[in-house]
């Protein structure tokens, strides 16, 4: 799940990529795919099913959305087995995850890169996407928030990606679009690409990205 950065007065980042990287750490969920509603309706059902109030898709979208599961529900003061039922039933709702339109062309053109996903969506929940849309394959490896002790915006799942990719962290590029992604990099002293967020450097669409290691 997600947090979002609201925009503020920055100085806009030049797009000069400063070395080559050796791997590439993808954020999931509103990088390579949009998952909100998906995520957002499973939650509400599990919410429906311990019989605690649903919340609106916009408190949903600014207070729970890039956090791990775990951490919202204690944030709600719920048992924990909510998050098991929450990622059973996240499955009912694939049809609302959507491909981004450049996602595939743009990891195509980046096939010579190592790459890893490093998202807080559970592991089977996470495998569901990649493989619904056939994109698993270009990943060499795929840390989710079950393979760390603490979830994004804590550095471990930078740390864990780098260590199975056999990479120095500081000559990784991390792709995300949230402060729990910019906060990770930040912290494990990786370089950051937003999307559509400030960052190290700042992009608007995906597809920007093979542009910039050229």
């Amino acid at each position: 799940m997600k947090t979002f950065l609201y925009h503020r007065r920055v100085q806009q980042p030049q797009k000069i990529m400063p070395f080559t990287p050796s791997a590439i750490l993808f954020d999931m969920d509103g990088v390579l795919v949009d998952s909100l509603d998906a995520w957002w309706k499973a939650l509400n059902n599990a919410l429906l099913m311990f019989k605690h109030q649903e919340i609106s898709r916009d408190e949903f979208m600014h207070t729970y959305w890039g956090h791990d599961l775990k951490a919202n529900l204690k944030r709600l003061h719920l048992n924990p087995d909510v998050a098991q039922f929450c990622n059973i039933t996240y499955g009912s709702h694939l049809d609302f995850v959507k491909i981004y339109a450049d996602t595939r062309a743009t990891l195509q053109l980046l096939t010579s890169y190592r790459k890893a996903v490093i998202t807080n969506t559970p592991t089977d929940c996470a495998l569901q996407i990649l493989q619904k849309f056939d994109i698993e394959a270009y990943f060499d490896v795929v840390v989710t928030s079950d393979d760390v002790m603490k979830s994004k915006p804590d550095p471990e799942i930078v740390f864990k990606a780098c260590d199975l990719l056999g990479v120095d962290v500081k000559k990784v590029l991390l792709i995300g679009d949230t402060t729990s992604d910019v906060k990770a990099a930040q912290a494990a002293g990786c370089m950051m690409v937003g999307l559509r967020i400030p960052a190290d450097i700042t992009i608007q669409s995906l597809s920007e990205l093979p542009s910039l290691l050229q």
